[in-house]
């Protein structure tokens, strides 16, 4: 039985999509809020829970075989309840219930000490507190999901612009999201993935402003940039910070993200995981479901 959190979101049903596709049982952790029907249409087992309640955790852990968090917050939440405590909690059950893998999905740069990106100092401590658990265990970390492009790719088509805040020549590797689903499946019982921690991208390191181009590609349209400097990013949030310093706060992580690079090597994920790993363009022509 996997135990799969965030089975919801992006990758989450992705998870859920391919391990019911195997055959494999799967009990997915979803609030009663979202919409689950299509994981249940699946066959997935439902259980319907709050990440902040620790009885709640322990008893989705139960009967499981391999976790896979895969949760985030969404906004308005408690970045030190769901990003931190519900995946201590998990840990913890996970080691009650004798769990034989357990997969956490962080970021790219959650070592990297940012001081101002709660989001990225939770999914650090909650690695540096697993790694001193005896649960075998793999650590992820994305440079960022392909699939946060969809949206921007379908505004794009209808207005042909594209925003870009900060500096145009950062460069990312995003990793295809069917791609870090099939990673963190296979994670969890791979002998060469057990406690081992890996940075996950795409095959490409692309400048943001190549982004837009793979978008002029898919829809076969002329495009323009829309680009915002990072200081008035900065600007605007000093005045919201006035207003409401929670939110101020949490912008950090956005901050951060605009900010700085995101790139890896993919050689070794590839040789670990035996998978060819899907272009950016390759993944949004697949997904918006047109050809070029």
């Amino acid at each position: 039985m996997f135990l799969v959190t965030g089975a919801t979101g992006d990758l989450g049903r992705r998870i859920v999509r391919s391990l019911r596709g195997r055959g494999q049982p799967v009990r997915a952790f979803v609030r009663l809020e979202a919409r689950y029907a299509d994981l249940e249409q699946m066959g997935a087992e439902i259980f319907i829970g709050d990440l902040r309640r620790r009885d709640l955790i322990e008893r989705a852990v139960r009967g499981a075989r391999y976790v896979i968090s895969a949760h985030g917050t969404r906004p308005g939440q408690s970045i030190a309840e769901v990003e931190y405590q519900a995946n201590i909690d998990l840990i913890e059950a996970a080691q009650t219930q004798g769990v034989e893998r357990f997969v956490y999905i962080s970021v790219l740069g959650a070592d990297r000490h940012y001081d101002d990106a709660p989001v990225f100092k939770a999914k650090r401590e909650v690695e540096k507190y697993l790694t001193r658990t005896p649960i075998p265990y793999t650590v992820l970390r994305p440079a960022g999901f392909a699939s946060n492009l969809l949206t921007l790719a379908r505004n794009f088509e209808r207005t042909g612009f594209y925003f870009l805040i900060g500096r145009r020549e950062n460069r990312t590797s995003l990793v295809s999201t069917d791609d870090l689903s099939e990673i963190a499946i296979q994670a969890a019982s791979l002998p060469e993935a057990r406690n081992r921690t890996f940075a996950i991208g795409g095959p490409e390191s692309l400048r943001r402003d190549e982004i837009p181009k793979i978008f002029e590609k898919l829809f076969n349209r002329a495009g323009q940039i829309l680009q915002l400097p990072i200081e008035a990013f900065d600007a605007a949030r000093t005045l919201i910070g006035l207003v409401n310093p929670v939110i101020s706060r949490d912008l950090g992580t956005l901050r951060v993200l605009l900010a700085n690079e995101y790139t890896c090597d993919p050689h070794e994920v590839q040789q670990v995981f035996q998978i060819e790993l899907e272009s950016l363009h390759h993944f949004l022509r697949r997904n918006l479901l047109y050809s070029t």
